[in-house]
C-alpha cells in the first residue's frame, strides 16, 4: 500500500461525498459557480471532519464534466434525463464521476456510497434506481 491509501478515511470521505451531493443539487437549481458554491458550503455547513480536498475534487470534477457523465449513464436510465428527479441526478452524476475519473476507488464503494446518499437524501426508493443505474455503468465500461 502506497501512503495515500494510507492516508484516507472513509467517514471524512462519506462526509465530502454528503456535502458534495448538496452542493451539485444546489448547483443544478442555481448554475452558480463551482467556486461560489464551494465557498458558501465552507462558510455555512459543518464542514469539520469532511476531506476538504476530496470534496473540492468532486464539486468542481462533477461540473466541469457534467456532459461527459450525463452521456455515461444516459443510455441507462429508465426515463429521459430531464425527468429525472434533481437529488437522483445529483447522486448519479457524483458516482458516475467517481466511477470514470477516481479509479483509484473500487467501484463497490462507489456504489455502495451512492446506495447511502440516495437513502439519506432521496424518495423512498431511490436508492434502488441508483444502485441499478451505476451497476450498468460500471458493466458496460467493462465491456468497452
Amino acid at each position: 500500500m502506497n501512503d495515500t491509501a494510507l492516508a484516507v478515511n472513509p467517514a471524512m470521505r462519506h462526509k465530502a461525498r454528503h456535502f458534495a451531493v448538496q452542493a451539485i443539487y444546489q448547483w443544478q437549481l442555481t448554475g452558480y459557480s463551482p467556486e461560489e458554491i464551494e465557498q458558501q458550503f465552507l462558510e455555512d455547513q459543518p464542514v469539520k471532519g469532511t476531506d476538504l480536498s476530496y470534496l473540492h475534487d468532486l464539486i468542481s470534477g462533477v461540473i466541469t464534466h457534467v456532459a461527459e457523465l450525463d452521456t455515461i449513464f444516459e443510455p441507462h436510465l429508465s426515463r429521459p434525463l430531464k425527468d429525472l428527479d434533481q437529488v437522483d441526478k445529483a447522486i448519479l452524476r457524483l458516482g458516475t464521476f467517481e466511477l470514470v475519473h477516481r479509479p483509484d476507488i473500487p467501484y463497490r464503494v462507489v456504489i455502495n456510497e451512492s446506495i447511502m446518499l440516495a437513502k439519506e437524501f432521496a424518495e423512498q426508493d431511490s436508492h434502488k434506481f441508483v444502485n441499478g443505474v451505476l451497476d450498468k455503468v460500471v458493466r458496460a465500461r467493462a465491456l468497452a
